[in-house]
């Protein structure tokens, strides 16, 4: 072989995934160090919809982390971008001819950490021409870190993650949420508590799409369906539950993909009858 020719340098998905756990973990200690002090505290796109410098300051650590390893990759992330529907999907195209592009959300759940709720969560995702193959969420909180690479399983604490066994929705824990969208998501969301209400052993809105879908995969949770979320709610905890067993769509049975705002994560067993109640009740949030 001649000098002038070079071995090229290629770095395994281990080594992604490593940096997204360096990455979700180092942004987690530094917003738990936060909670309960005074920090500053903004508006979106309502009056629901809250940020916070901590969300800054841990995006803004997240990316200097990631762009050190790999500083030809891209980076969506929810503090880059304008708030609303529109500008979340424009955002994902601009994006989407990317190779490599890092999903993130520093602090989902930040209605949650402002009020000193203890459910919220850091979720980093890697996609490789638009698919995910990496996703991370840590919980600072309780100290649990989930992690899925494509093909490879999840886990949490270093424990292979498998979903729940329920077989019926009438026996099973099904998580819903509430974007911070009054005129959409607020309305659709309460057609689907509707929906689904009396059809379940009971519901649980916790407020954090990311541990949601990261509960699914654990088995915490037969299912979850919310209306109106973003890709880096839904990037990392979609992985998580595929590679636990689980079934993601969107809410009318569609395969999921980054695109999808309207997502329903479930255990696999029940997902039929989930979809079939959400479409039944008029509940997918599409007309």
């Amino acid at each position: 072989m001649n000098d002038n020719q070079k071995i090229p340098y290629v770095v395994t998905s281990k080594s992604y995934t490593a940096v997204a756990i360096n990455a979700a973990a180092k942004a987690g200690e530094w917003i738990k160090s936060r909670a309960g002090s005074a920090f500053k505290t903004t508006t979106k796109y309502s009056a629901q919809d809250l940020v916070t410098e901590v969300d800054k300051g841990a995006e803004q650590m997240i990316r200097r982390l990631i762009l050190t390893h790999f500083p030809d990759h891209a980076i969506l992330g929810e503090e880059g971008v304008e708030p609303g529907a529109e500008a979340s999907a424009k955002a994902l195209e601009a994006a989407r001819e990317e190779e490599y592009l890092w999903i993130v959300d520093p602090v989902d759940g930040t209605t949650n950490f402002v009020h000193g709720f203890p459910f919220f969560s850091v979720s980093i995702a890697l996609a490789y021409r638009g698919e995910v193959i990496v996703g991370v969420i840590y919980d600072p909180v309780r100290d649990e870190l989930f992690v899925a690479e494509k093909g490879k399983g999840a886990y949490v604490h270093g424990d292979r993650m498998k979903v729940s066994r329920e077989e019926s929705l009438a026996d099973s824990l099904v998580a819903i949420g509430f974007p911070p969208d009054p005129e959409f998501a607020l309305p659709a969301n309460m057609s689907v508590a509707k929906a689904l209400a009396p059809k379940v052993r009971n519901l649980r809105a916790g407020g954090s799409a990311a541990l949601h879908l990261a509960y699914v995969a654990a088995g915490r949770l037969s299912a979850y369906t919310e209306i109106g979320l973003n890709p880096w709610d839904i990037a990392a905890g979609a992985l998580l539950v595929q590679e636990s067993g689980g079934t993601v769509t969107d809410t009318q049975g569609n395969p999921y993909h980054l695109a999808v705002r309207y997502i329903a994560a479930s255990n696999g067993q029940i997902h039929e009858e989930l979809i079939h109640t959400l479409t039944e009740e008029n509940a997918t949030g599409v007309n």
